[in-house]
């Protein structure tokens, strides 16, 4: 009587998953960690003493008006948005003002936009702005010059919370860590202890034993990953906006990353001669996409010169399609890039480990 392959799978993937559960290092840098951030940058609520804003680009710089600007401290000025993506950061709240100066025949006119996503932050911005108008007016009474006018308008917008930023990071670390972490140490520790190869005398095909253990992998991280989006959204307010339609989207997402970040773990596994080897050459995958992926703070605060080697992370890729999903409302398709991108790093990973990776 034939085996069937598919119930051997399911039974490798039924007791890995078991063995998962019963490993508390696992429960701990999966689900653990992440929500610690998570409760952490929740409760913070992300203040500042200053406030953050944008000098338009058609501006008439050349006048006292900027040079005073520009020397406030409180006024942190950001000149490398494009117009696109400052009318998007104001409208989240995320930008407090839009300043523009223009010459209106011998005095000027600044214009300031604020959003209603951040109506306190945006009154500090007119506030600062009002009393640097009045002082330079103060000087043009002096010199029989126009008084210079402020001008004021409200953009329309949601706001933009910390825990809308961190959250996905965090599930991009969780999956991220699954993904490599788990893998190497699940599959070295089979190989090493001669698993694999009494797996591979057995009359399963050697793909059903690497799917069945790689799927165990996969649920324990899904069931994290709907933990981690339902604490934020239900304790913290993470945004959800379309709901359902949006989570789903966000677990298809988590998905596919996850098999992509599968790819790493079992390069390492293949590459690692021990276990105390794994942690050096995982860590030299991880690390790097830990810190320069968007994770803990907005790529655009990173060193022009250090953002190209962002832009080549895939955990930057999962990270931006997550946030645009979930506070955006973008679709799958309107993040279409930024999968292709992850297939392509999936393709590249396979490839590898299929070179590198050994059954004893």
């Amino acid at each position: 009587m034939p085996h069937s392959q598919l119930k051997a799978m399911l039974a490798i993937t039924k007791g890995s998953l078991r063995s998962i559960f019963r490993n508390p290092s696992a429960v701990v840098f999966n689900l653990l960690f992440p929500l610690i951030f998570i409760i952490v940058f929740g409760f913070i609520g992300g203040g500042s003493y200053g406030v953050d804003v944008a000098i338009d680009k058609s501006s008439d710089i050349n006048n006292p008006i900027y040079e005073t600007i520009k020397k406030i401290p409180a006024l942190r000025i950001d000149n490398n948005l494009s117009d696109k993506d400052v009318r998007k950061e104001l409208s989240k709240g995320n930008l407090d003002g839009l300043i523009s100066i223009q010459k209106s025949g011998n005095s000027y006119v600044v214009n300031v936009s604020t959003s209603s996503a951040s109506v306190q932050r945006g009154e500090i911005v007119k506030f600062i702005l009002k009393d640097v108008i009045e002082g330079q007016n103060k000087l043009s009474n002096k010199v029989n010059t126009d008084a210079i006018q402020l001008k004021e308008e409200i953009v329309e917008g949601r706001k933009y919370k910390t825990i809308d930023f961190i959250l996905p990071g965090q599930l991009g670390f969780s999956l991220l860590s699954a993904g490599v972490f788990g893998t190497a140490f699940t599959f070295l520790s089979l190989r090493q202890t001669l698993v694999l190869k009494r797996f591979y005398a057995t009359p399963i095909k050697r793909i059903y034993i690497v799917v069945g253990e790689g799927l165990s992998r996969l649920i324990f991280s899904l069931m994290s990953a709907v933990i981690i989006v339902l604490i934020g959204h239900f304790l913290f307010g993470f945004t959800l906006i379309n709901g359902m339609v949006t989570f789903l989207n966000i677990m298809v997402l988590s998905t596919l990353a996850l098999m992509v970040f599968l790819g790493f773990g079992f390069i390492v596994s293949g590459i690692a001669k021990n276990e105390n080897s794994v942690p050096a050459i995982a860590n030299l995958i991880t690390l790097p996409q830990f810190l320069l992926a968007g994770t803990f703070f907005p790529i655009n605060n990173f060193p022009s010169w250090l953002q190209p080697v962002s832009h080549a992370l895939p955990l930057t890729y999962l990270n931006e399609a997550l946030r645009n999903v979930s506070f955006e409302g973008a679709s799958l398709g309107d993040v279409y890039i930024d999968i292709l991108i992850l297939l392509a790093w999936g393709v590249v990973n396979y490839f590898i480990a299929s070179r590198v990776f050994k059954w004893e």
